[in-house]
């Protein structure tokens, strides 16, 4: 069965969230994995709201996701809502997700973000394996803090470099 596949954005719009969404809905375009491409606009809180969009339309012209990674802000908008702890008081909160998700026959999420946006990730993926959720659960790093665990160095960290050493 094919199941179709949603991404967010979350935190700051450095230079290089857009660049990052670019090669998420170019790679799920192009894969025979996925149906639909969807976006949550204003991140998990678009997702709380079922302000989803189908992103396949827009993007599945090439020149369009190349003036995405140049394009400055958040083409998707962006939010800082943190997700209550997953200790059974909150239930009503995911369950609302994952039953959006079910409706929409969304079995993969990328999440585009820094530290609260991979604490997004992290308690998701965490709920849909504690809850035998079918979700696979992806965090895609952008922070310019450089400073989430495992990785080398983000995306967003060489933009705020440049930026200082050209200000300096």
């Amino acid at each position: 069965m094919v199941y179709n596949a949603i991404v967010g954005q979350s935190g700051g719009p450095t230079a290089a969230i857009n660049s990052s969404l670019a090669g998420v809905i170019d790679t799920l375009i192009r894969s025979d994995k996925i149906g639909k491409v969807f976006g949550a606009v204003n991140g998990i809180e678009g997702i709380l709201s079922e302000n989803i969009i189908d992103l396949e339309n827009t993007f599945s012209n090439k020149d369009n996701i190349n003036l995405l990674k140049l394009t400055p802000s958040s083409y998707l908008g962006s939010c800082r809502h943190k997700l209550p702890a997953d200790n059974g008081e909150n239930d009503d909160t995911y369950e609302k997700i994952f039953n959006i998700f079910e409706k929409n026959n969304i079995k993969y999420f990328f999440y585009i973000g820094g530290n609260d946006s991979m604490d997004t990730v992290m308690k998701l993926n965490s709920y849909s394996v504690s809850h035998g959720k079918n979700l696979v659960v992806m965090g895609v790093p952008k922070t310019i803090d450089n400073d989430l665990w495992g990785t080398d160095h983000c995306p967003g960290f060489p933009s705020a470099a440049k930026y200082v050493a050209t200000s300096v």
